[in-house]
């Protein structure tokens, strides 16, 4: 079976950060940009914590479909299944460089965020109670300073 795109990425070298991962054109001709958001060094320190990546997936999907500009291209946002960073999928032929103020904005909400989370509740969510507000403020925290802040082309373009 041949091996999918995102696992030909080297890993061993991957830094935190915005990277296009690929795009695609439905059958109606619609361009689709999935973005990797790289919040930690894979294989080269911890993973997010898990109920902290669940908080960044409800916060930052919560902000996403509600921002004044991005609201309607926001197609998908979730966590890595290996906990160092979340898939952001938008409507467009879209780079990094493009969407680099929306991801500072989605996760100075985030690391700002005070109050209940949306949609943690029982109604709302399958495992409401496997949240954690403070450490996702920190992970949120440490993205924006750390990375977002001043990104060099290593937080912007896979390594070669």
């Amino acid at each position: 079976m041949k091996k999918i795109a995102s696992f030909t990425i080297d890993h061993t070298r991957l830094e935190p950060g915005i990277f296009l991962s690929r795009r695609d054109t439905t059958p109606l001709g619609d361009v689709i940009s999935t973005f990797d958001i790289r919040l930690t060094r894979p294989n080269r320190e911890s993973a997010v914590d898990g109920a902290a990546l669940h908080t960044i997936e409800h916060l930052a999907a919560t902000f996403l479909r509600n921002h004044a500009q991005w609201a309607d291209r926001v197609i998908y946002w979730g966590p890595m299944g290996c906990l160092t960073g979340s898939y952001l999928l938008l409507s467009g032929e879209l780079t990094s460089e493009d969407i680099l103020p929306l991801v500072r904005e989605t996760f100075a909400f985030i690391a700002d965020f005070e109050g209940d989370i949306p949609g943690a509740t029982a109604r709302d969510c399958g495992n409401w109670t496997y949240n954690n507000l403070p450490e996702a403020r920190r992970v949120a925290r440490r993205f924006l300073d750390e990375t977002l802040a001043s990104p060099s082309a290593d937080n912007l373009n896979y390594p070669d």
